[in-house]
Formats: C-alpha cells, sequence, structure tokens
C-alpha cells in the first residue's frame, strides 16, 4: 500500500507483490510522474533487482502512444553510456504496459536542491556536466530526450549521475502531434519551440539544460504563473532572465551559460549538447576554487515539476497569435552573430568571452524594441464584462482561480497577468482573478507528515517464518521469493529488498523477503570486455556464449581508435546464453559501421 498524496490515506497500489510477465516481480513504488508510476521490482529470471516503469492506464489506451513508445525504448536500449540509465526490457503484462530499466539506488537532483535550495556554481556545474554527456551521446544516436529536468537526474551513492528516461519523453512528444490541443511535457524546461509545433530536436535539450542550470544556481526557475499554460506561453513569447536578476552573487559567465543555452530562436543556441557541454566545462575551468564557499546561501522556493499534459479549455479556438509568436532578437547586432557562430561552430570558447556584450546588446533591444504595449486595467469590472472588453481588443482571456478580496465585491475582477500597465504583445493572454469578496475567519490546517518510519531489521540466516513474524510484530507488509546462495542453508534468509536499516512506512512499503533455495542459477556472469578492441571483446563474449553488437563513434580527445568503452549489460551482471551484449567503441582506423557477432 501506499500513501496517495492527493486524498491523505492509504490505499491499495494492486502492482505491488504482482509478476508482469511472470518474469518482474513488483515490490515497491518509487515515485509517480505525470504519464507513468516507477516501482523497485525483482528479475526472477536474471536475480537482480531493476526498475519497472509502468505507463498509466489512460496513457496506455493510446495505441499510436503505445507504439511510438515501443520504437523509442528500441532505440534507447542501444544507447551504451555511463551517464545514461540502461533500457533492458520493454512489455505488456494485461493492461499493464511497462518498461524495464536499470536500478540506480540513490536519490534524484530534484532530492537534492529540496534539501539544499540551490547549489554553488562549480557543483551546480559539476552536475550539469554528466547530464550534458548522457545528451549527447543521444543526440549522436539521434535520439531527443525532450524532459531534461532534476526528476529525470538520478544521483548514485558513489557520486554519479544517470540521466533517466529516454525514450518515454520522446514518444510522448511524437504523440502529441495527433491531438489536438494538448500540450505534453514538463512546461517549466520546454523549449518554446516544442509549445509552439511540438517539434524538438537536439537543441530543445539544449534549452531545458539551460533552465536547469538556472535553477541549480538561483534555487527557482525562470517563470512562475497561476498555471501551467501561463508558464508555456511565456517561454515562448519571453526571453530568459538571467539568474543574476534573482541571485545577485551568480558570476557573469553563468549567465552567459543560460543566455546562449535558453535563446527562444533554437538557430541561435549551442548546435547540441556536446558543444554545449564545452562551452560549461571551460566556464568551470575558469571559476575560482572556493567561488562556492564564498557564496552565501539563501532560502529556496518551492516550484512545481510535474510532467503534465495541459489541456486547452473547452471551446476555445487557440489563435496563431497564442502560441506561435515568438520573443525576436535583433539581426542586426555583429556581436550577437559572432557569438551564436561560435556555439554552433568550432570556436565554442571564444564564444563565451562574448556572451556578456550580448546580455548588454540584446537587452537594450529588447526593452526597447516595441513590440509591447500596455496591459489595461479592468480592475473591479464583474469578469464577464472585463472579458468582453478585453476580446473586443484583441486579447486571449483565461480565467485563473478566484481570491478573496477586502476592496473588490463577489464576482469582480481582483487582479490580473500581467497587472494593469503590465508590458503585453498584441493579441497576447491576459488571465482574470475573480473575487470572492471578504474573507471569514482564519483556520490553522496543520499538514500530516504520514506515518512514521521504521529501520528494517537484519533478517539475514533466519528462518522464513520468524522473518515473517519479525517483520509483521513492525507492521510491514512483506513477500518472498527463493535465489540460490552457495553460503547460506536452504530455507534461511538471504537479504531482504530494500536492505536492513532503510527505513520502511508500516502500511507502505512492500518487503521482499529472500530465502536461499536449491534451484540453479538461470544466469551467467558477463564478463568485462572494456578496454579491449573489437575484435577481442567479440571473440571473450562469443566465447562466454553471448552474442554482439558494436556501436561506434569517433575518438575524443586522447582516445585510441578501436578500443570498447561501455558494455551493456554491464560487466559481472548475470544473463542467460544468447543474450544480446551492446557495446560502445571507438572507431577503427578507416573503419565505420556496426559490427555484429
Amino acid at each position: 500500500m501506499v500513501v496517495d498524496p492527493l486524498v491523505g490515506r492509504l490505499v491499495v497500489d494492486p502492482l505491488i507483490g504482482q509478476v508482469l510477465e511472470g518474469r518482474y516481480q513488483v515490490a515497491s513504488r518509487v515515485a509517480r510522474g505525470g504519464m507513468a508510476t516507477v516501482y523497485v521490482a525483482r528479475d526472477l529470471k536474471l536475480g537482480r533487482e531493476v526498475a519497472v516503469k509502468v505507463m498509466h492506464s489512460e496513457v496506455a489506451r493510446d495505441e499510436e502512444f503505445v507504439a511510438r513508445f515501443i520504437g523509442e525504448a528500441k532505440i534507447a536500449a542501444g544507447l551504451a553510456h555511463p551517464n545514461v540509465v540502461a533500457v533492458y526490457d520493454q512489455g505488456t503484462s494485461g493492461e499493464h504496459v511497462f518498461l524495464v530499466m536499470e536500478y540506480v539506488p540513490g536519490r534524484t537532483l530534484r532530492d537534492l536542491l529540496n534539501e539544499r535550495g540551490r547549489l554553488g556554481p562549480r557543483h551546480a556545474l559539476s552536475l550539469l556536466r554528466p547530464v550534458l554527456d548522457a545528451l549527447g551521446a543521444a543526440h549522436r544516436a539521434g535520439l531527443v530526450h525532450r524532459d531534461v529536468k532534476p526528476e529525470n537526474v538520478l544521483l548514485t551513492d558513489d557520486g554519479g549521475v544517470k540521466v533517466a528516461d529516454f525514450g518515454l519523453a520522446r514518444a510522448q512528444a511524437a504523440s502529441k502531434q495527433t491531438k489536438t490541443g494538448l500540450i505534453i511535457g514538463t512546461v517549466a524546461y520546454m523549449a518554446p519551440e516544442q509549445v509552439v509545433s511540438g517539434t524538438a530536436d537536439a537543441r530543445s535539450d539544449v534549452y531545458s539544460a539551460g533552465i536547469l542550470l538556472f535553477e541549480l544556481v538561483t534555487g527557482s526557475q525562470p517563470y512562475l504563473a497561476e498555471s501551467p499554460l501561463a508558464v508555456a506561453y511565456k517561454h515562448v513569447n519571453e526571453v530568459v532572465p538571467l539568474p543574476s536578476g534573482v541571485l545577485p552573487t551568480v558570476p557573469p559567465a553563468l549567465d552567459a551559460l543560460v543566455a546562449a543555452a535558453t535563446a527562444v530562436d533554437p538557430r541561435r543556441r549551442p548546435a547540441d549538447a556536446d558543444h554545449f557541454a564545452a562551452a560549461v566545462a571551460e566556464v568551470e575551468r575558469t571559476l575560482p576554487a572556493d567561488i562556492d564557499h564564498r557564496l552565501a546561501q539563501d532560502a529556496p522556493p518551492e516550484p512545481h515539476n510535474a510532467t503534465a499534459i495541459l489541456q486547452v479549455p473547452p471551446g476555445l479556438q487557440v489563435p496563431p497569435g497564442l502560441l506561435g509568436r515568438t520573443a525576436q532578437v535583433s539581426d542586426e547586432s555583429p556581436v550577437l552573430n559572432r557569438i551564436l557562430s561560435a556555439f554552433t561552430g568550432r570556436f565554442v570558447l571564444v564564444g563565451i568571452g562574448l556572451i556578456a556584450l550580448l546580455v548588454l546588446g540584446s537587452a537594450a533591444w529588447y526593452q526597447t524594441a516595441g513590440q509591447y504595449q500596455s496591459t489595461p486595467s479592468v480592475i473591479g469590472l464583474s469578469v464577464p464584462k472585463a472579458t468582453a472588453e478585453l476580446k473586443a481588443k484583441g486579447y486571449t482571456v483565461f480565467q485563473g482561480p478566484a481570491r478573496f478580496s477586502d476592496k473588490i465585491v463577489k464576482g469582480g475582477v481582483t487582479a490580473t497577468d500581467p497587472p494593469p500597465g503590465g508590458r503585453i504583445s498584441q493579441g497576447g493572454v491576459i488571465t482574470l482573478f475573480p473575487s470572492k469578496g471578504l474573507q471569514g475567519g482564519a483556520i490553522t490546517v496543520v499538514p500530516s507528515k504520514g506515518l512514521q518510519g521504521v529501520p528494517i531489521p537484519d533478517l539475514k540466516g533466519m528462518s522464513l517464518s520468524r522473518a515473517k513474524a519479525a517483520l509483521q510484530a513492525l507492521g510491514l507488509t512483506f513477500v518472498s521469493a527463493t535465489e540460490p546462495s552457495a553460503g547460506i542453508p536452504s530455507g534461511q534468509v538471504t537479504r531482504t529488498v530494500p536492505p536492513a536499516g532503510r527505513t520502511a512506512q508500516p502500511g507502505a512499503d512492500t518487503i521482499i523477503i529472500y530465502v536461499s533455495g536449491r534451484r540453479a542459477p538461470s544466469g551467467r556472469p558477463v564478463p568485462s570486455v572494456v578496454g579491449q578492441t573489437q575484435e577481442q571483446a567479440r571473440q571473450t563474449l562469443q566465447a562466454a556464449g553471448f552474442k554482439v553488437t558494436i556501436n561506434e563513434q569517433d575518438p575524443a580527445n586522447g582516445q585510441q581508435n578501436d578500443i570498447i568503452l561501455a558494455q551493456n549489460p554491464p560487466a559481472g551482471s548475470s544473463a542467460v546464453a544468447g543474450t544480446l551484449i551492446t557495446l560502445l567503441a571507438t572507431k577503427h582506423g578507416g573503419g565505420h559501421g556496426h559490427g555484429h557477432g
């Protein structure tokens, strides 16, 4: 069972304890997002923990979405990179469509931000670089992530960084093209072209990475509004502010990185994640070693970052002016052209030194370009009258949630976004906030922290009956499974998932008790071939009974030709004979393409 945050009580999760496709035994829920729920499960065939992402039923009913999801999952499974969460399998079990991935113990970048509020410049860049490395590998493989955000960045217990959700995000965006009135994604990080047309390429991921950098160093997102649709509108119609406007201690070099990555016009951003990563590495190299220690910590805001499907209000005809009018950047600025040429060509590092001039020149142009006018005041008018008046002037009008007011009678407009006198483009969106009238007596609501967790006891060596009794005494739910063990007698507990010492919530988490059994292992260890030549690796794996496929890339600086860089499944994992092992290698001196064995 889990605690449903919407109703604040324990509810039964029907998947916990089930075995999907006769292989993946679901143990506990890890996280729930807008499109899917992630569980920890046990691969009964290979005897390892995996993460299983199960699509929500309302999404799984879309046949076109499921077809694209399966296709993109196959592409994602070919990504062999140390900063990418490996994709092992995809399947369907009854009504459940799911993806099986590498299980990464640890926490997300969102958890770190919630704990710290914001990060120092060097710390932020050190976390962003491996994210960009992962995106760069995807871009070289022709894959676009489309949903880069802190929730999709996993921080391992040993300090590693891995990016998750390749494939699913791309499938969501592709499916969006067939549905009128829907915007799919996490709007806080969504590039303007994703909002306008639903299309995205490598530069869209760069934009999201720029928003991510803004949040890492300031502790807030650049756009906060009353509704996700209003946030999406800001991405299209406004220029992302500089981090130093929120936190004056942010170094100018980080302002430059954010400004370049979040240009409204994709042509004026770094060409892909590799180009942006080179700029990030250079800025990180030039920052003082003690800058994080010297900068003061500010209290963090509380952003909301769930992946969402935004439904345009029924009956609203969305004109091209709503989502199609983008903030313009002057083509007449020679400084701007030099910077953007640098970011999309070979001279990436030279461009960094010029971006500070972009901030001055482009900001001055933007403030005086004459593309905005003052927002009309309709405060105090009834909502119907204010709506009619604004529509008559060519604006698109939404209604936000009602607010209490001691000045405006109930039903009147108490506020607008943008506020009266604020800047708005012709035909732009104005949100009205009706008045609820005077507020009654104050009531203090004390939220519950939920059930207090209890530590999982060490059950290793106990009989199954004793282990069950120990967990029942703590009020913990459990299931049992058998696994071979050379050192523990048959019938005794070998381990638990989660392991002993971890905290679990009674009635909310399910503990898997593994008991030593006599059945033979179903798999064999995968040998390590990283560092070998392609031919050596192929011979080693084929001799061990595995099939081999090799993806090649050009050697980076200092790398040799014909060397294995990474493998999936990883060395030491268990796999049955005939399993396909995917290798990532630098190219032969004159060779190209893929090798198969």
